[in-house]
């Protein structure tokens, strides 16, 4: 099993950052790959950005590169995504998740957080 616990959320303005973490514990960090969701009001939840476990592949959604950067801290079991030039677009909550391979299919990842709300006001 894989506890991930998300922080980092907020409202921030439009062009503002913003650097969610996830913590996780449990089984071996560094085996799995992690993911970040999110999910607006109304709408189903979308992929965001993943890494394998290695670190050495990333991933990411069209509407989030270039300004969306995922990492990981194996020391600290935790991984981030750090969040620039925040559009109003952005808003949701924020899910990171674990699995067995990187991407962007949620059925791929076996453990969830909870989620962290981010809010970008316009």
């Amino acid at each position: 099993q894989v506890q991930l616990v998300e922080s980092g959320g907020g409202l921030v303005q439009t062009g503002g950052s913003l650097r969610l973490s996830c913590a996780a514990s449990g089984r071996t960090f560094s085996s799995y790959a992690m993911g970040w969701f999110r999910q607006a009001p109304g709408k189903e939840r979308e992929f965001v950005a993943a890494i394998s476990w290695d670190g050495d592949n990333t991933y990411y959604t069209d509407s989030v590169k270039g300004r969306f950067t995922i990492s990981t801290d194996n020391a600290k079991n935790t991984v981030y995504l750090q969040m620039n030039s925040l559009k109003p677009e952005d808003t949701a909550v924020y899910y990171c998740a674990a699995g067995r391979q990187p991407g962007r299919f949620s059925h791929w990842y076996d453990y969830w957080g909870q989620g962290t709300q981010v809010t970008v006001s316009s």
